[in-house]
């Protein structure tokens, strides 16, 4: 391991890279810890010239970002073995270590990181440059739950003038884009396939393209649709499922058209997610003041006054009707609406039991008194015919009820009859027809004496 790069004492290697290694080292000017990524230059002609072009593509794309989701470049250098760059030290883990340790992290942690990623590739986009490598392993994420992007190695800036192999495909096969496996021109929406195929593996720990080979991975990105993430992990909201489907759509029209809106739904989720986890707490806020906590015996709590729905009940203005107690058969009994009008109810009595015609003489005569507005004199016919009516009615509501008779039914095993039991009605039993008889005669006579009084009337009128 080499001790020193430039001004930079090298203390361990941290790991290798595509395109070298990648060291721990500090800058003793600034006593200031980095990292430093090298292109080991013991290559071939052809090699050197397409790493170094990449390198230096690099450079000049980070120096361009300055993002708090994109990894800060301090310094760049070479000696005569290798070229170098120093960039933030970030401690972390890389997404891929995350994904790959078959521990996956909460779903609402997992949308928290991608959409830093999205703010950091929004930002990348809107200076024209496009990453073209976003895959885990190009995400790191560190204590606090803050992720960073690096490696902008390939990242295509505006004029730019890197030589790469006729056919060469840049990028990882299983995070690239379906127009980077098929050679088409490669604009932001790429960045948002790969962001999608990422984000689908943090929340499954599956990669959705996969295969045996590259050709296969390929063939799938370009051929096959992924089943929903909520398929392999039953704790991702549906509308999960649904931006992974848009941001990795074959066509580019059916894809986001910004990593932007990308990140604006994923914030919707954590939202949803958010309000959704505390659904107990929001409930006890919610419930009236007196009853927050649970009372120290185990009777219920008395229903407030105000929780009683009356909105069917006719009360009276004066005075609330007593509520029944639990238990209690004698309930207080409802007092009459002022606005029930007798004769109405009549109609709607005769109508609902077809006896319409039997009261039809009675609904004439009430017709035309009711469109009478002259003044009843005393000792009149229509006088004499309301006092006549009014003390029928009187007698008939004094008079007692009639005792039911005893409904017997004939029973072929036992020779005498046998009573039958309370609520128990055949089609031959009839209880109370006597009574009810009678009072509908009654009825009928005041009925017609009344009817007889008022044509006497209109006759003398």
């Amino acid at each position: 391991m080499i001790s020193t790069l430039g001004r930079y004492k090298v203390i361990s290697e941290i790991g290798q890279g595509a395109m070298g290694t990648v060291y721990k080292a500090v800058d003793p000017i600034i006593d200031r810890t980095v990292a430093i990524k090298t292109i080991n230059l013991n290559l071939s002609r052809q090699e050197l010239e397409e790493y170094e072009a990449r390198f230096q593509q690099e450079i000049k794309a980070a120096g361009r970002l300055n993002h708090p989701n994109i990894v800060t470049i301090y310094d760049v250098g070479k000696t005569d073995q290798v070229a170098y760059m120093a960039m933030e030290f970030l401690e972390g883990q890389e997404l891929k270590d995350i994904i790959t340790s078959g521990k996956l992290l909460p779903s609402d942690q997992m949308v928290d990181i991608i959409s830093q990623v999205a703010d950091g590739l929004w930002f990348a986009h809107q200076q024209n440059i496009v990453h073209r490598d976003v895959k885990p392993s190009n995400i790191m994420v560190l204590r606090g739950g803050i992720a960073k992007i690096t490696d902008f190695g390939i990242a295509r800036l505006p004029n730019s003038a890197v030589k790469t192999m006729t056919g060469l495909i840049l990028g990882s096969p299983r995070y690239m884009s379906p127009e980077q496996v098929i050679g088409k021109t490669i604009d932001a929406r790429s960045d948002i396939f790969s962001l999608g195929v990422v984000l689908y593996e943090a929340l499954t720990g599956v990669a959705p393209f996969d295969g045996d080979n590259v050709n296969a991975i390929m063939y799938a990105t370009v051929n096959t649709t992924p089943v929903p993430p909520s398929h392999h992990n039953r704790n991702i909201p549906a509308m999960l499922d649904l931006i992974t489907a848009k941001a990795m759509a074959k066509t580019l029209d059916d894809r986001y058209q910004s990593v932007k809106e990308l990140g604006d739904d994923l914030r919707e989720v954590r939202r949803q997610m958010d309000h959704g986890r505390p659904a107990t707490a929001l409930k006890a806020t919610s419930s009236p003041v007196g009853q927050r906590s649970a009372p120290p015996t185990p009777a219920p709590a008395p229903v407030p006054e105000k929780a009683v729905d009356t909105g069917t009940q006719p009360m009276s203005s004066e005075a609330p009707a007593k509520k029944p107690q639990v238990g209690d058969d004698t309930a207080a009994p409802l007092p009459l609406d002022k606005t029930f009008d007798s004769f109405d109810a009549t109609l709607r009595l005769a109508a609902m039991t077809n006896q319409t015609e039997d009261f039809r003489d009675y609904i004439t005569v009430t017709q035309k008194m009711r469109a009478y507005k002259g003044k009843i004199e005393p000792g009149s016919p229509l006088a004499v015919a309301a006092e006549a009516a009014a003390a029928a009615t009187a007698a008939a509501a004094a008079a007692p009820p009639p005792p039911k008779p005893e409904v017997r039914l004939p029973n072929p095993d036992v020779a005498r009859p046998r009573s039958v039991p309370s609520g128990m009605v055949t089609q031959k039993t009839r209880i109370g027809s006597g009574g009810t008889s009678m009072l509908a005669i009654g009825t009928i006579v005041v009925l017609f004496v009344l009817a007889v009084a008022l044509a006497i009337a209109l006759v003398l009128k």
